[in-house]
């Protein structure tokens, strides 16, 4: 028989034999109401009045309670959060309020981020000390303001000030409550045709720019970041993607504006091709490369991807391919639906939205070819409209299968925009629309004083199998020539450049990343070393104390030892009775030959070929002795 019941959720029907039993139909009410408190369930044949719990009728069946095919049952519950009230437990503070937000969102929210103006000398008619409407400081969203200024996006914290009440003598309820809400569109039933409701029955849509951008401006500190990162395309011609790890600070150039600013490009596996290239998410490395990025100073995390799309020109072969541009596109629709999904993955902590989370500040960037065929970086991030339909499956790639089980409705779709008169226009989205509707747009650049954080790039880059293969036995090599184990702590004195050039070697991201894959340092020494690579100031005698101290930095300096190169003679071959009777015919060219196999250490996996001094065999193992005589290296 049928069975209606209704309740503040809605109308619902369900198909039940009247032999069954009034749990089963209890669980049917719950699945409908995920918030519902099933302890204080009740059910009535009026609605309002004669309800009883559900849990007192347990045992009976539907029939028994005189429940027929067609009756109409009033259900009634408390929420979870209500029940857990009712019994003390009260919650003084609330959800997003305990919210622990980002460095920058703190440094804007205790700004008024108002905007000065200087007194105008045509129409201010007062003394230096008094203000008038011509020269009072404007609101952060002042839209004229932006509009002289080209501002074409409010920043995050000027359109929270714009949505903000304004504060009153009176506290009000309004003001205190959060203006934003994340954006979602999932529903409590299976997607259309197997259901539909009133809330999502598909109706005509009208798109509006997004007013507002969760990130303003990138910035990278040092153009040997994308220098290194162009290196692995620039040799091999295949496209590469990298993370982007830096951090958020203030943007002076908008009001309360927000700037993201790279440290380093981090490259998971990957496999490019020349017109594309393969990713495994999720990556297997991402929670160690995302702690030790936090426990740097100051701490970083991932703000964003970049990846290439360089095609040279068949004419010329130093040019690039001008293919994105406003009359081609910006991002692909697999590429719009993959930063949508990583702006899911990532969203911003938030004291102004009920969840505590609201949109994301991950950026996307690309490097491309320019109109006059060069290489230039544009910056991007997915609207909140494209971040909230990837979930639920609204936006898609279009697919062929037409059949019952795929078919999907399309509503109509308008567009609004402000014609050369300036009026607002509506306008049919068919057959296509302007991408500005889906896509926020970052300015970039690099800083005009640059200052990275980590001061060296040379160390080979991680995931560049066949191209630059990181392996101990450089790094150990690198340690040796800069004389690593003669740097002690600066209370013992020592020399001042060797311990600069050391802690200049060692402030590289690559570097450190790696030696945290090695098992060489433990996870609290890996925190003094990357500490210590970020420092502010490296030229402090005493920043390399705290690591020389650990355990760690002491087992590295032992195998450096172990495996340093024989010193390199000065004069002649080595003769005399000291010496072994086998190194009297050794000639001069062999020790120059192992001077330069010593003296050559790389970044991390060039050739580890050693000659041994006594039978000049070519020692390719990583051991002290040699392979043929056993005689010591």
């Amino acid at each position: 028989m049928l069975v209606r019941v209704r309740s503040k959720d809605g109308n619902f029907r369900f198909e039940l034999p009247p032999t069954a039993d009034i749990s089963e139909l209890a669980a049917k009410i719950i699945d409908t109401a995920p918030e519902a408190d099933p302890a204080t369930l009740a059910i009535s044949n009026r609605p309002r009045g004669n309800e009883t719990l559900v849990s007192a009728l347990k045992g009976r069946n539907l029939q028994a309670l005189g429940i027929k095919h067609g009756e109409l049952v009033f259900v009634s519950y408390k929420p979870r959060a209500d029940a857990a009230s009712d019994t003390g437990t009260c919650q003084c503070r609330a959800s997003w309020e305990s919210v622990q937000e980002d460095t920058v969102d703190v440094h804007w929210r205790s700004q008024d981020g108002m905007i000065p103006r200087e007194r105008d000398s045509r129409f201010c008619k007062h003394g230096a000390n008094a203000m008038c409407d011509y020269c009072m400081p404007l609101e952060p969203y002042d839209a004229a303001y932006h509009t002289e200024h080209s501002i074409k996006h409010l920043s995050y914290h000027a359109y929270l000030r714009k949505l903000t009440p304004k504060a009153s003598t009176v506290a009000s309820t309004a003001a205190s409550l959060p203006p934003l809400s994340q954006l979602s569109f999932k529903r409590g039933h299976p997607p259309w045709p197997a259901g539909i409701c009133t809330a999502c029955q598909p109706s005509a849509i009208t798109l509006q720019s997004q007013p507002f951008r969760m990130v303003d401006h990138l910035e990278i500190a040092s153009m040997a970041i994308v220098d290194r990162f162009l290196q692995a395309w620039r040799s091999t011609g295949l496209q590469r993607f990298g993370w982007l790890l830096g951090r958020y600070e203030p943007y002076d150039k908008v009001p309360m504006g927000v700037k993201a600013v790279v440290e380093a490009i981090h490259e998971p596996p990957q496999e490019g091709e020349l017109d594309g290239l393969s990713l495994g998410l999720p990556w297997e490395d991402e929670p160690r490369v995302r702690a030790l990025a936090a426990a740097s100073s100051p701490p970083l995390t991932i703000v964003g991807y970049i990846f290439t799309d360089l095609e040279p020109t068949p004419e010329d072969r130093t040019k690039i391919v001008y293919k994105r541009h406003p009359q081609s596109f910006y991002l692909s629709c697999i590429e719009a639906l993959f930063a949508a999904q990583v702006q899911n993955g990532s969203p911003t902590a938030s004291r102004a939205s009920p969840s505590g989370l609201f949109a994301s500040r991950m950026v996307t960037a690309v490097l491309t070819g320019t109109a006059d065929g060069a290489i230039d970086a544009c910056a991007m991030v997915a609207a909140d409209m494209i971040e909230a339909s990837v979930d639920p499956g609204i936006v898609r790639v279009k697919e062929e299968d037409r059949s019952v089980d795929s078919a999907r409705y399309v509503p109509d779709v308008f567009f609004t925009y402000k014609n050369e008169y300036g009026l607002e226009v509506k306008k049919s989205a068919k057959p296509c629309f302007p991408v500005e509707y889906l896509l926020v747009n970052v300015s970039n650049g690099f800083p005009q004083t640059p200052s990275p954080l980590f001061h060296s790039t040379t160390f080979h880059i991680e995931n560049r199998p066949g191209l630059e293969d990181q392996h101990i036995e450089g790094v150990l090599r690198d340690l040796s020539r800069l004389r690593a184990p003669e740097v002690t702590e600066s209370r013992l004195g020592g020399d001042a450049q060797l311990r600069t050039a050391l802690v200049k070697w060692l402030s590289d991201w690559h570097l450190i990343a790696f030696l945290g894959s090695t098992q060489l340092f433990s996870a609290d020494d890996m925190k003094v070393l990357i500490r210590t690579a970020t420092a502010a100031s490296l030229e402090d005698p005493t920043i390399l104390d705290a690591l020389i101290g650990t355990d760690s930095w002491q087992t590295l300096m032992t195998f450096t030892r172990e495996t340093a190169p024989p010193p390199r003679p000065t004069t002649s071959a080595p003769s005399g009775p000291s010496h072994s009777g086998f190194d009297e015919d050794i000639p001069q060219e062999i020790f120059d030959q192992i001077a330069r196999e010593g003296g050559s250490g790389g970044g991390g996996g060039g050739s580890n070929v050693r000659v041994c001094p006594h039978c000049t065999f070519e020692n390719t193992h990583g051991g002290g002795d040699c392979e043929v005589c056993g005689l010591p290296l």
